[in-house]
């Protein structure tokens, strides 16, 4: 696994960015994250070591801009030089996550057709409304590889009308003293709603504040992804 970050910076975008971890981290190390900056590590996949081989080895999974949002407009100059290298790094698997899945036809390349074969793509959610908005956008994209993002779920949420073609559907809760709840109920249902459509399930961390069997409980940020690990609710 590697992660790449070619710019970092980000604008709140809805309801799901409230306590978003880039602007914590950003406001304690008293950086502007309304500035979007490239970044030194901007051509990673492609540097080399001296002896001519790529620094990030064949068959790695790279998570992309995970400290940003790929299709932000800030970014779409510099945008076209990225997918260059996720074409030429035809043997990695390159993964970006986005709110802006609106944006996604005016920022793929010209070769783009029905999607590249090592892209996948994650459409993040955070309740009802912002499901109907992107995921509708989202179902009819040129897209090989589609994950849907459910993290921070701040609602119940019914998507299975959105879930053909989706490999995988990811479900978290919020992480911040001021939380908002995630009901364990929720999770369920979603889970239930990829069963029936024979789609990948993951419930990737519990929420700060986190209801099961009508019990609110309080977590600590190590605790929340052991929790949704013991579980054991993965599909």
């Amino acid at each position: 696994m590697a992660m790449w970050s070619p710019w970092r910076g980000c604008h709140r975008y809805s309801e799901g960015c409230k306590y978003c971890y880039i602007h914590k981290g950003d406001s304690k190390r008293g950086v502007d994250t309304g500035s979007i900056v490239r970044t030194d590590n901007f051509y990673a996949p492609i540097q080399r070591k001296k002896s001519g081989e790529y620094k990030i080895k064949s068959g790695q999974s790279v998570f992309l801009c995970f400290q940003a949002d790929f299709l932000i407009e800030e970014a779409d100059e510099w945008r076209v030089e990225c997918w260059a290298m996720m074409k030429e790094r035809s043997d990695l698997n390159f993964l970006f996550l986005t709110k802006r899945i609106d944006r996604f036809t005016s920022c793929i390349p010209a070769d783009w057709g029905d999607g590249y074969d090592n892209v996948t793509v994650g459409c993040t959610i955070e309740n009802q409304q912002s499901a109907d908005e992107r995921l509708r956008i989202f179902a009819d994209l040129p897209i090989k590889h589609k994950d849907i993002i459910c993290q921070p779920l701040i609602s119940a949420v019914n998507i299975e009308k959105y879930l053909s073609d989706v490999e995988l559907v990811v479900v978290g809760g919020e992480s911040d003293r001021n939380a908002r709840p995630l009901d364990f109920d929720w999770v369920m249902d979603i889970r239930e709603q990829c069963k029936r459509q024979g789609v990948h399930f993951e419930f990737r961390q519990c929420g700060t504040h986190f209801i099961k069997d009508g019990k609110e409980y309080t977590l600590t940020v190590k605790d929340l992804t052991a929790q949704a690990r013991k579980a054991n609710i993965n599909l």
